[in-house]
């Protein structure tokens, strides 16, 4: 949920999407871990102590992985007063504390945000992204990066992937070694060992399509709030038109190296062109986004 004194629009259809979602991957990681223990019944105080420390290392040190992944270094505003300045004009306009401010060297023209919290956030651009946009076109850009931090999708979508993380791990341990090969074939306990990797994998399977489903939504959420909140969707239309045209001229090497941190990025290097490739995009196509900068740009102008 945004600060109730956050002057980014509330999103209620995001919210709701996020307890579901919250709700859903519950569930399923109840389930998960009660077959672990059910099959594993000498082992449960192991299995609680490595899900439990996997959960921790998840949600404390995802966003900071995540960051040095894609190559962040914090700035400061002697160092990239341009940057700042447009940071400072954001919180202005959303009263919110300001987030680390962090460039990329990269000529992949893009930018993302991290953190569990507004204390924790940090919000970054890249040398590609801002020798090619215009200030206006920033703007909008880190007005989108700072609404994943208002409305705390950043913490929720590092909760939700959690157990796709876990049950990948699973079955990657049951591929290389196998479980219950140990096992008489006639043993309830054994054939309760077989099903884990089959139960792993359709949880993997669930929480990746539960988790993509959010994430475009979410990418929706933040181009509007963006939009409204500098009251010029017509500049985050354009920046979206001229990334998207840009990435096509980005070495393919290049982009491949981005590709792993598409969810936390305003852009994805690749995008998916074909319907059923959509439904593992972690955004939604352009031609979705700026039909909605598009109306919200009529509704300003009434």
């Amino acid at each position: 949920m945004p600060r109730a004194r956050s002057r980014y629009a509330p999103d209620r259809g995001l919210t709701g999407r996020m307890v579901t979602t919250m709700f859903l991957i519950g569930l399923l990681y109840v389930v998960f871990v009660g077959v672990l223990l059910a099959a594993l019944r000498g082992s449960w105080p192991i299995i609680l102590i490595i899900t439990g420390g996997l959960f921790i290392a998840q949600f404390w040190f995802s966003d900071r992985i995540a960051a040095y992944g894609m190559g962040a270094r914090e700035v400061t505003p002697e160092q990239a007063p341009e940057l700042h300045g447009t940071i400072d004009r954001i919180c202005a306009l959303a009263d919110m504390p300001k987030p680390k401010v962090a460039i990329a060297e990269s000529d992949v023209p893009n930018a993302f945000a991290t953190g569990r919290s507004e204390k924790t956030a940090l919000v970054c651009a890249t040398t590609g992204l801002l020798r090619r946009l215009e200030p206006e076109e920033l703007e909008g850009v880190l007005a989108h990066e700072m609404s994943h931090v208002a409305h705390r999708d950043v913490a929720v979508m590092t909760i939700a992937s959690f157990l796709g993380v876990l049950a990948g791990i699973i079955t990657r341990i049951a591929l290389w070694g196998g479980f219950g090969r140990s096992r008489p074939g006639n043993d309830p306990a054994g054939i309760l060992l077989l099903l884990i990797p089959l139960i792993s994998a359709v949880v993997y399977a669930i929480s990746f399509l539960l988790t993509r489903l959010l994430s475009r939504y979410r990418e929706l959420s933040a181009d509007r709030a963006a939009a409204l909140l500098t009251g010029r969707p017509s500049a985050l239309a354009s920046a979206l038109t001229k990334v998207s045209g840009q990435m096509a001229r980005i070495p393919t090497e290049d982009l491949r190296k981005a590709e792993p941190y598409n969810a936390f990025y305003f852009l994805p290097a690749f995008s998916a062109k074909e319907s059923i490739g959509r439904i593992f995009s972690t955004h939604p196509t352009l031609e979705q986004r700026l039909d909605q900068l598009s109306r919200i740009s009529t509704d300003l102008s009434r």
